[in-house]
């Protein structure tokens, strides 16, 4: 786990809310400098806590009226076909979450219900272990949230990570 001060929480709570924004602009609302803030980032990049910067897109006004929440059960549940499974799901655009524990539960977006039918006649059920799926469709999206709720992992005074020192 990276160790989350109050200043990296804040870098990354602007971030997710607005990841265009200048460097000079993130550091006057997180309190900062200029070149620690960007030094900052540069160290939560390094380290994989920022994995990319993207925008939000309204699926609905791209064409992706559906949204189905799809529960699949796999059998065997051997190692193989798990991973075979899971690469194959990594791949698959319109599935968008994947969630497993003994089964998965994953999230597919469609245009239609025409789309999605098409979509598991010719790609769900054909994926590595696949012997049931039963769909749900979303009739209504309550929240769909992908900013995540951070919180400081390391108290004042207690010792953290050493920073990643760039240049000479």
């Amino acid at each position: 786990m990276y160790v989350l001060d109050r200043r990296d929480v804040d870098i990354l709570t602007e971030l997710q809310r607005d990841s265009r924004q200048s460097v000079q602009q993130l550091a006057a609302k997180v309190g900062l400098s200029t070149t620690p803030c960007w030094k900052r980032v540069k160290d939560l990049e390094a380290a994989g806590v920022i994995r990319g910067y993207g925008a939000h897109v309204d699926r609905e006004r791209v064409g992706l009226q559906l949204c189905v929440l799809a529960e699949v059960n796999l059998a065997p549940h051997t190692e193989t076909v798990v991973r075979e499974f899971e690469r194959a799901v990594a791949s698959c655009a319109p599935i968008v979450s994947c969630y497993g524990n003994a089964d998965y539960v994953m999230t597919v977006l469609a245009a239609d219900i025409k789309a999605y039918e098409t979509f598991l006649h010719d790609t769900a059920f054909r994926l590595p272990g696949v012997t049931h799926i039963r769909s749900s469709v979303v009739l209504k999206e309550v929240k769909a949230e992908t900013r995540l709720p951070l919180r400081v992992t390391s108290e004042p005074g207690t010792p953290v990570r050493p920073r990643r020192r760039t240049g000479a």
